[in-house]
């Protein structure tokens, strides 16, 4: 009989990953809370939440048992023309929550596809205000380090790097500025103010750039910035597919802001992790540019399983365990633990800044390579996932971002053997 880890060899392409050089994939049949577990029983603290997106642990029983309840009713209806209770339910919950005045929501399928949609809503904003003609506003801002996803238009605003190497000449052209610094801020505005007559939209990663390498920036600093769009009428896509329900510590990253976005991307987390769902939601402004008789006005935009109702049923389920005091308890524990140790890495001679925004922790391993295809990387997930942890650093990036329902006694559990890493390293 052959082993999951053998048929998989034979037939599957995994994300990310090489094809000749990776080390053989772990099979996982079960997930318990904070754990995954492997054929062999051996247990994983997933101090990563599976890519960003289990917020209140694997296998929860109560999203499971409202998944299931849905699927004896309704799992799937074409979205265009027919509609469904838990996708009216998730929006009319969401509306309020959401950092800003917000007026529809249009669903997706992922992170990817809700920056897709924002931008084409953005695009065509300003195509439908010229009535069709050559609209004088066709170009995006973005930040440098950004990652907004793997499909083409969000590769074409994420930085050139090697996860869009080979498509190069395929992608539209962007306005890249800097991540904002207090030494950079006014040599940005200065260059948003320049640009301004042709830019439709902004789009960011607010207060912490993911994939880019868990940088993390000054909210003040991004609050410039959006008073300079608003003041020339560009319009604010925040991308809070990562950010968003309670990474950053509040409910979403734009709450550190005054000026809020006019369109917002969510996805990961949306379903606590376990299904596949997007949302974008914008403005009555953004709204009110698709609307009177001519039908080129329409969003020509859609998925097959766009508003799958299984996915905003699981979002539901999702949003209520989040809205828990019990859940709210757990974000702030995590934040206060990750603060203590943050103090503590900065004494080690191999750790070069050392940070945390809400439940996110990371931190560079000092090396003379600083990027993604960093060989300690494997270094460091093959060490940890002997001490029975799964971390999966962004090349010589090292972070954690675990899920909610981690106690402390898990959490000391991950620090130490991170200290043990780096005192092995060391020595």
């Amino acid at each position: 009989m052959q082993s999951l880890k053998d048929k998989d060899k034979l037939y599957i392409w995994h994300p990310f990953t090489s094809l000749t050089s990776a080390p053989d994939p772990i099979p996982i049949v079960k997930g318990e809370g904070v754990y995954l577990v492997d054929e062999w029983g051996k247990r994983y603290i997933d101090t990563i939440s599976s890519w960003w997106v289990n917020l209140h642990g694997h296998a929860h029983p109560y999203i499971a048992g409202k998944i299931y309840q849905q699927a004896l009713q309704l799992e799937q209806v074409i979205f265009a023309g027919f509609t469904h209770r838990p996708a009216i339910e998730l929006a009319e919950r969401l509306m309020p929550l959401l950092p800003g005045k917000f007026s529809k929501i249009f669903y997706s399928d992922n992170g990817s596809t809700s920056v897709e949609v924002a931008v084409k809503m953005a695009l065509q904003f300003w195509w439908n205000k010229s009535a069709g003609k050559s609209p004088e506003r066709t170009k995006i801002i973005a930040l440098q380090h950004s990652y907004h996803g793997d499909t083409f238009g969000s590769m074409s605003i994420s930085e050139r790097s090697i996860f869009t190497l080979a498509f190069q000449d395929k992608l539209f052209d962007v306005i890249f500025i800097e991540t904002p610094t207090r030494k950079n801020i006014h040599a940005i505005m200065a260059t948003i103010e320049q640009h301004s007559r042709q830019t439709a939209a902004f789009i960011y990663e607010p207060l912490l750039q993911g994939a880019g390498g868990m940088k993390m920036y000054e909210p003040q600093l991004l609050q410039e910035l959006l008073v300079i769009c608003r003041e020339n009428d560009i319009i604010c896509i925040a991308d809070e597919v990562m950010t968003g329900f309670g990474r950053t510590g509040k409910l979403f990253a734009s709450e550190f802001m005054e000026v809020k976005p006019d369109i917002i991307c969510l996805s990961k987390g949306l379903t606590g992790g376990t299904m596949a769902l997007g949302v974008t939601a914008c403005s009555q402004e953004i709204v009110d540019a698709f609307l009177g008789e001519d039908k080129l006005a329409t969003f020509f935009h859609g998925h097959s399983f766009t508003a799958n109702p299984l996915a905003c049923t699981a979002a539901l389920a999702s949003l209520d365990l989040l809205q828990e005091d019990s859940c709210r308890h757990n974000i702030e524990s995590i934040c206060e633990n990750n603060q203590r140790f943050v103090a503590e890495l900065k004494e080690y001679l191999m750790v070069n800044n050392a940070r945390c925004l809400g439940t996110v922790l990371a931190f560079e391993y000092v090396s003379e390579a600083y990027n993604y295809l960093n060989g300690i990387s494997q270094q460091v997930t093959a060490y940890m996932l002997n001490k029975g942890i799964y971390m999966r650093p962004l090349g010589n990036t090292l972070y954690i971002m675990p899920p909610y329902i981690i106690s402390s006694e898990e959490l000391q559990v991950v620090y130490q053997a991170i200290r043990e890493f780096l005192r092995q390293s060391a020595s």
